[in-house]
């Protein structure tokens, strides 16, 4: 359930002191100095998804500042990526100061000293989390902190899209698919962090995990022959391309190996006594193939006979690698439907 909070039914001289304990609950311990005499009404609107903490802030212009006594009080290290959606801000750590524009974001390191000023009335999507969530080297992440990254660009821009649609599914997402969200979101930063410091490990855990939760969640669909990248990248908040990219690591295609994992079952199924009642249009259908005509020309490919001839003889195999089937029939490109796979 979302926490919310507002100062908007607040008289002016009991919004400052109720903007301020609110600030410090949603982040961490901050000093918060208004800049209106009169203060604009603020509010907070807050999801948790699994470690991340998504907060909707609005409020009017003000400096937050969190000092060395701030953080000698304690609390675990956490980091705060803060997504700019109205106003500019300044923002002070590790030695840099930065200009933070409409569109771009930024990530804070609660664990130092850092200062954020904003002359102007704002919108900001915050993701909060524990700083052992993020599995990066302290050095990578402390030359990035305070640095303006754009949203229209590179793998920054994968990285805002995702978390901006996160952002906007969260109020619907229950917690199991709120925590795959989050470990997504939380690879996608790493990844980010890996690509600024001139690190290339696509190829690494991160990567790894994102393509097991896909692979699951393509299992778990196995059945629905409108399964298609776009349908499944969706459901991952990842982009098409990213998802592409994720099967190539090991070689295949999204379409090549949702077509493996089904022509696996069919063979099965045609070996079981459920193959009498169901015959093999029947099987094809269970396991997502719409058409019974390509469904045998995938299986004869795959197993070098036809899905009947396996019935009286055949013996079980391995489908063949679809390392080698990247152009069959049924292995489209992004956005397209796989429901021939």
């Amino acid at each position: 359930m979302p926490v919310s909070l507002s100062t908007a039914r607040l008289s002016a001289s009991d919004r400052a002191a109720s903007w301020r304990e609110a600030v410090s609950h949603a982040f961490v311990p901050m000093v918060v100095d208004l800049l209106e005499e009169v203060p604009s009404p603020g509010a907070i609107v807050c999801h948790q998804l699994g470690p991340v903490r998504i907060s909707k802030v609005q409020a009017g212009p003000q400096v937050v500042t969190r000092s060395r006594r701030m953080i000698a009080d304690g609390g675990p290290p956490s980091l705060i990526l803060s997504l700019q959606e109205r106003g500019t801000a300044l923002k002070e750590q590790d030695g840099r100061e930065s200009v933070i524009r409409p569109g771009e974001f930024s990530i804070t390191d609660t664990s130092r000293v850092f200062r954020k000023k904003i002359e102007e009335g704002f919108v900001f999507t915050s993701f909060h989390f524990p700083r052992t969530a993020l599995d990066v080297p302290e050095r990578d992440l402390r030359a990035l902190t305070a640095t303006p990254f754009s949203g229209t660009e590179g793998s920054a821009a994968l990285v805002a899209t995702y978390l901006s649609q996160m952002a906007r599914e969260a109020e619907v997402l229950d917690e199991a698919v709120g925590r795959r969200a989050a470990a997504t979101a939380l690879d996608l930063l790493a990844l980010l962090v890996d690509d600024r410091s001139g690190r290339s490990r696509p190829q690494a855990s991160r990567s790894a995990a994102s393509l097991e939760r896909v692979k699951a969640h393509i299992l778990r669909n196995l059945r629905d022959p409108d399964l298609s990248p776009s349908t499944i990248a969706e459901a991952n908040f990842m982009s098409v391309r990213f998802l592409h990219k994720l099967f190539q690591l090991e070689g295949t295609t999204v379409g090549g190996w949702i077509r493996t994992q089904r022509l696996e079952r069919c063979s099965r199924d045609l070996l079981r006594p459920v193959a009498a009642e169901l015959g093999v249009a029947g099987i094809a259908r269970r396991w997502g193939f719409a058409n019974s005509s390509h469904f045998s020309r995938a299986f004869r490919a795959a197993y070098s006979m036809t899905p009947r001839d396996w019935q009286v003889g055949g013996e079980p195999a391995r489908c063949p690698s679809v390392a080698r089937d990247t152009s069959a029939p049924g292995g489209r490109r992004s956005g397209t439907r796989t429901a021939g796979v």
